[in-house]
């Protein structure tokens, strides 16, 4: 297989689909790989370290994408990249679809076939390439609160963990999974007062006993969300629906209970975000404000920790897109994890929760498989 790396385009995203390191399993796995040059520079990997791992190195991403067969990428295709994906091609990327219509629509125009990281499961039915950006996120939506709440930033002048004589911040975080297990642990760490509400008994009992009782744990309904974000400094969105458009969990009218200048950070943007103010925003511009409370959207959040971020991603996604580059389609219809990762071939869509949200109708990858 011709595996190829474009350099990422979206607004401050800096990580790269492949890492010198993984370019090298991948040749050595008998596998071409060529690299826009450039592609690694936001997290300090030059051309010549991607050349001494075997790659080649290309003049433009437009090299990029009529060469290759697989195409290895972090973030969805942006607007610009859709038209130069083409049938038999296989694209391999995080590709949020639930709430993006254009994306998907060109991405079915064009008859590739798209392999979504974030809905790729394990034996377990887990969502390994998901988490450790969902880690990353995580912890980084503390720091972001903490800065977002700094008097000149306009936000409430608090100090999350307060001083002695002083009481801390509290943090409220919607969602007990990896997001909002690696948020609540930054928040903890720092010396806030928290609170995670879930769905899932089992799930509060975990983080119960993860947590030794430094966390307040409460069963989700839309009566403990408005009593837990009455008197909270910062909530953090972390629900998430595998492939589909997140929750709106927080509506606007319940911003008025809310005081002044908290703040919202709705990691869960990416999937069309779990606040009814919510829209994506990026690490120029990364806040905005409605009614008073302090948004924070930024749609790549882990792009602003390239160097963490792209060796926890490959880490991840190395062994599955080695078997895919081995086999191709055969090798992603033959996997059901990679068939639960395939969100579109040849013109239709193949993950049941993106059509839904979509409104489409889907063939399953069994039926492909058949």
């Amino acid at each position: 297989m011709l595996v190829g790396v474009p350099k990422e385009i979206k607004t401050h995203e800096y990580r790269v689909g492949l890492m010198p390191f993984a370019v090298r399993e991948y040749v050595a796995r008998g596998h071409q790989v060529i690299v826009e040059t450039g592609a690694g520079a936001g997290c300090h990997q030059s051309d010549a370290a991607y050349e001494a791992a075997g790659a080649e190195i290309v003049s433009s991403a437009a090299e990029v994408f009529s060469r290759a067969g697989m195409i290895v990428k972090v973030k969805e295709p942006q607007a610009s990249e859709i038209p130069q994906f083409r049938a038999g091609q296989i694209l391999y990327t995080y590709l949020h679809l639930a709430p993006d219509p254009d994306q998907t629509h060109g991405l079915l125009a064009s008859g590739v076939t798209g392999v979504a990281y974030e809905t790729v499961t394990d034996a377990a039915g887990g969502l390994p390439l998901l988490a450790p950006m969902s880690e990353v996120a995580g912890r980084l939506s503390i720091e972001a609160a903490g800065e977002s709440l700094k008097r000149h930033a306009g936000g409430r002048g608090l100090l999350l963990g307060g001083v002695p004589g002083v009481k801390p911040g509290r943090v409220v975080v919607l969602g007990g999974g990896v997001v909002g297990t690696h948020a609540a642990r930054m928040a903890v760490g720092l010396g806030a007062e928290v609170s995670i509400l879930d769905r899932s008994l089992p799930r509060l009992r975990a983080l119960d006993e993860l947590f030794g009782g430094r966390v307040r744990t409460r069963y989700s309904t839309v009566g403990t969300i408005e009593e837990e974000i009455a008197d909270a400094d910062v909530v953090i969105g972390a629900v998430l629906l595998p492939g589909a458009s997140a929750p709106k969990l927080i509506s606007r009218a319940m911003l008025a209970g809310m005081l002044p200048r908290a703040v919202l950070v709705d990691v869960a943007i990416d999937q069309g975000g779990c606040f009814e103010t919510s829209h994506a925003t990026t690490h120029q511009e990364p806040t905005y404000v409605v009614d008073d409370i302090i948004h924070y959207c930024v749609a790549n959040m882990p792009g602003a920790v390239p160097m963490t971020s792209s060796v926890a991603l490959n880490n991840a996604t190395l062994p599955y897109g080695l078997r895919i580059a081995d086999g191709g389609l055969r090798a992603i219809l033959a996997e059901e994890g990679l068939r639960a990762g395939l969100n579109v071939h040849a013109g239709k869509v193949c993950h049941a929760a993106v059509a839904e949200s979509l409104g489409l109708g889907w063939t399953s990858p069994l039926e492909l498989a058949a």
